[in-house]
């Protein structure tokens, strides 16, 4: 038995520590733990803060997350005082939700998770021409020919096309060629190339990955003209409780939103589109295909046995998520959860999640057995309403608290707390959410809208490339990262869906932005409590608020990656993360790539470090919970 130590894990968001217990005669993961290592304390911070500056706070919990939190803290804060938004701003923070997703699948895929499967050296003993000629079996092969509910693709022609000649795929390999020599492999350093698995592709599929690399990378940020335009800015865009702050005027050219930043706002969900069908998908689907083949269909986890969602994209604006009429409206029903869809969607069996149940104790909630907190009584666990962020760092099993030689698995070992649903972990992200609806639409629970129709469409549509039914492939770490772009494809589609219904309800007249009746704390009641849900890039994300006199009284976040990279459960067993390692087999115990590429299928993003500010905007201190960290 080998115990293997990952920390820091790279290319991620925040700091996360692994530690396995490897069979290294099998490659069987015999044990492992999953470790958060730094301290969000964003949720003390908020503590008796305006509610109406809640959004720009819990925006910081990220600078990779960006808006997401916004708009589960506004949801949440608008739950409480119950404001309903007007129509414009329903659909402006539905795109700007849809271009977050797609712009943060597009950089997860290419930038963060992509060496994990290609390798820019073994680009250079590709063929160029064969990678020409290979470019365009990919395009013809590959693509899915699914679209939305009308056709949203305006362009006189496709500019976005992936570029395929020999000349250009001479030059990028010779751009790689001049990075190897010169013994600076930057981002690609530390990467064990020699793995067998990097073996698996051709030599061409590597070096075509590594070109639309750089393409997304030279383009993504193209991707985000909504955020420009409705929020003045990216990262951190801007918002307000009640609505949008952005006023609309077809007659004003110098107005936040006019007919020439619609355009901007149209032009890069139409690049979006491209990107993902002609570069995305067919990348996803060429390399899956060959990885399928070989059977590697392992690191499903805790996927196969409980994913988790709460849904998201409102057709209509509503009036609040605690009263049910949210999940009547939604456009991706993907709220429940569904136990063991590794058996088959018609096997599986689907329980509801609405309003009523988020509120409930004995559906949700947290512990902190084997986190670095405390609860006032040991053992119990608190829903959200009643959370409590009261840190208690007890340090490893074997070293000092700044020194870590092994973590203690039997007791406090994570900056994370455990997440449960009726006292059981479940994965949350696109991957739940695609199980949760093509169950629900597979035994009739609804009857599809259009985005959930295309959802069974692309399932099924993949199960015919790889071969394999979905119960298969989709709880893998395979299947997690395909879906990925799958809902890329969906979110793209959705974002021209809801700037089309946006544009229909300026066209009639309709150009409010902000419902400011209750802005005012004095129409506040004394005391109110309120729940934010959005579907993060990274999964189900909820806000739970209590507001006293006009302040805030407590605040707590759970996050996606709370919930799958959480500690494990003395009664639940194991979250996602550490259940994903344990399923998946590891050729070479001193360079597990494998399970680097299971955890990074989940596009983890710890929460950020926490800093404090005096009034006169000098640094009272920095504290580095990152052992590691020499800054």
């Amino acid at each position: 038995m080998k115990r293997v130590v990952v920390d820091p894990v790279t290319r991620i968001e925040g700091h996360l520590r692994l530690e396995l217990k490897i069979n290294e005669t099998t490659g069987q993961v015999e044990d492992a733990i999953s470790s958060g290592t730094a301290w969000r304390g964003i949720e003390t911070i908020l503590k008796d803060r305006d509610p109406r500056d809640v959004w720009a706070f819990t925006q910081r919990f990220c600078g990779v997350c960006t808006t997401v939190h916004a708009v589960a803290a506004l949801r949440a804060v608008e739950d409480a005082l119950g404001i309903q938004i007007p129509k414009n701003a329903n659909y402006i923070r539905n795109i700007m939700s849809a271009t977050q997703t797609v712009q943060d699948h597009l950089i997860h895929f290419y930038h963060l998770h992509a060496l994990d499967w290609v390798s820019p050296v073994a680009a250079l003993k590709a063929d160029p021409a064969a990678t020409a000629n290979l470019q365009n079996v990919i395009l013809d092969k590959y693509t899915l020919p699914l679209s939305g509910p009308m056709d949203f693709n305006f362009d006189a022609y496709p500019k976005d096309f992936p570029k395929a000649t020999t000349l250009y795929f001479k030059e990028i390999q010779g751009k790689v060629q001049k990075i190897v020599d010169s013994g600076q492999l930057g981002i690609f350093a530390a990467q064990w190339w020699d793995h067998p698995d990097y073996q698996l592709l051709p030599p061409e599929v590597h070096l075509l990955a590594v070109s639309h690399y750089l393409n997304v990378l030279d383009r993504q940020r193209e991707l985000v003209g909504s955020h420009l335009v409705f929020g003045g800015k990216n990262p951190h865009p801007h918002y307000v409780v009640g609505g949008m702050p952005c006023s609309i005027s077809m007659n004003d050219m110098n107005a936040p939103v006019n007919s020439a930043r619609l355009a901007v706002v149209d032009t890069s969900i139409s690049l979006a589109l491209n990107m993902i069908n002609f570069f995305y998908i067919p990348d996803l689907l060429a390399i899956g295909h060959i990885y399928a083949q070989k059977g590697y269909l392992d690191g499903g986890g805790l996927a196969k046995e409980r994913v988790l969602g709460f849904g998201d994209f409102p057709e209509d604006t509503y009036t609040s998520i605690s009263d049910g009429d949210y999940h009547n409206r939604l456009l991706l029903r993907s709220n429940g959860v569904v136990e063991n869809f590794g058996l088959g969607a018609m096997k599986a069996t689907f329980y509801g999640l609405e309003g009523k149940d988020l509120a409930d104790p004995n559906v949700i909630t947290e512990g902190v057995d084997h986190s670095w907190y405390s609860y006032p009584e040991s053992g119990k666990d608190l829903h959200p309403f009643a959370g409590v962020t009261e840190p208690k760092y007890t340090g490893p099993k074997e070293g000092t608290k700044t020194d870590w030689k092994s973590l203690d698995e039997k007791g406090k070992y994570s900056w994370l707390k455990t997440p449960k649903w009726r006292g059981r972990p479940a994965e949350v992200g696109p991957l739940a959410r695609y199980i949760i609806v093509y169950t629900k639409v597979k035994q009739g629970v609804i009857q599809p809208t259009w985005a959930e129709k295309m959802v069974v469409d692309q399932i099924e549509a993949v199960s015919k490339v790889v071969g394999a039914p979905p119960e298969a492939w989709l709880p893998t770490t395979l299947g997690r990262t395909a879906v990925r772009g799958l809902e890329a494809q969906l979110y793209a589609y959705i974002n021209k869906y809801f700037f089309e219904k946006l544009i229909k309800n300026i066209r009639a007249g309709d150009t409010s932005v902000m419902n400011s009746n209750k802005w005012d704390p004095s129409t506040w009641p004394k005391e109110a409590r309120g729940i934010g849900v959005h579907e993060a890039p990274r999964g189900a994300l909820g806000h739970w608020v209590t507001i006293k006199n006009g302040k805030v009284a407590n605040y707590q976040a759970v996050v996606p990656t709370t919930w799958n990279g959480c500690p494990r459960d003395d009664a639940g067993g194991h979250g996602p993360y550490e259940k994903s390692m344990i399923e998946t087999k590891v050729k070479d115990a001193e360079k597990p790539l494998e399970i680097l590429k299971a955890i990074r299928s989940f596009d983890p993003c710890i929460a950020c470090a926490t800093h404090l500010y005096d009034a006169e905007g000098k640094e009272i201190g920095i504290f580095n919970t990152d052992v590691y960290s020499k800054g």
